[in-house]
């Protein structure tokens, strides 16, 4: 089991709805926090959140390679390697590919992607040597089932699963853990994410959105145990095991999903 207590714990995304809650829930349990966001202003709430717990908090763009370096050379110049690794940074756009900017998809596969590989190429070394370690993912259910507009955002949560997959394989017996975590909707930013290509704005219905609170316990739960797989709500759990047993029902969710949205855009209107 992974004991969070007294360990150093590295939130990408610190700013967002779930990395407030990482920081909130990581320091009950008596962690110490390396926290970074793509700006000061992101990080300025977390910080005095953070309190003396705080290590360092790193204002720099994850969706760049130096951005990245920055993370990992601060951590190198205090002599830390992070004993939990959070990659919780992630943005979103919705529409059909060739509707969406080119720098847009881009900007999202390299920050919710690429990102998480080269902190975990750059800090894995280190966890190793030491024997201990784990690596958090934050994916989504979109990560296992595609939907319509969502294709730059579902490749990237289903190339992050299959990276935390392919990982945990890889560090069987090394003391280091992985766990990939695949929330439905939530409570967050991402939920304001642009659109383009859309005559109206879509809105997703309120029964689907869940608390970050309940998705980051239900995650750190998933920690405490080393578990692989983390379905945080009842609505991953169920489409979930809709992929497993029937698959052929998916193209109809989606469907009713997308309706039921267009529904919530007009009523909101």
């Amino acid at each position: 089991m992974t004991n969070a207590a007294n360990k150093t714990v590295l939130i990408s995304g610190a700013g967002g709805g779930f990395g407030r809650e990482l920081v909130r829930q990581f320091r009950s349990k008596g962690a110490k926090l390396i926290l970074t966001d793509v700006t000061e202003r992101a990080l300025l709430d977390v910080v005095g959140a953070a309190g003396d717990d705080l290590i360092v908090a790193i204002a720099t763009d994850l969706a760049s390679e130096e951005g990245c370096d920055t993370v990992v050379e601060t951590c190198t110049s205090r002599g830390v390697v992070p004993d939990i690794l959070v990659n919780n940074a992630g943005i979103g756009v919705a529409g059909r590919l060739d509707n969406v900017p080119r720098d847009h998809w881009e900007s999202l596969m390299q920050l919710n992607l690429l990102a998480p590989m080269r902190l975990c190429n750059q800090f894995l070394p280190g966890m190793i040597k030491r024997g201990s370690g784990h690596i958090v993912n934050v994916s989504s259910l979109a990560g296992w089932a595609g939907a319509k507009g969502l294709s730059a955002y579902c490749a990237s949560k289903f190339g992050l699963r299959g990276f935390g997959v392919s990982l945990a394989a890889d560090l069987e017996g090394t003391g280091v853990h992985v766990t990939n975590i695949y929330p439905c909707f939530s409570q967050t930013a991402i939920l304001d994410s642009p659109q383009f290509g859309y005559e109206e704005r879509t809105i997703v219905p309120a029964y689907l959105i869940s608390e970050p609170s309940d998705v980051v316990a239900r995650m750190m739960e998933g920690v405490r145990r080393n578990r692989l797989h983390v379905f945080p709500d009842k609505y991953a759990r169920s489409i979930h095991y809709v992929t497993r047993f029937a698959p052929w029902l998916l193209p109809l969710l989606d469907r009713r999903l997308q309706a039921q949205s267009t529904k919530a855009d007009k009523k909101a209107n």
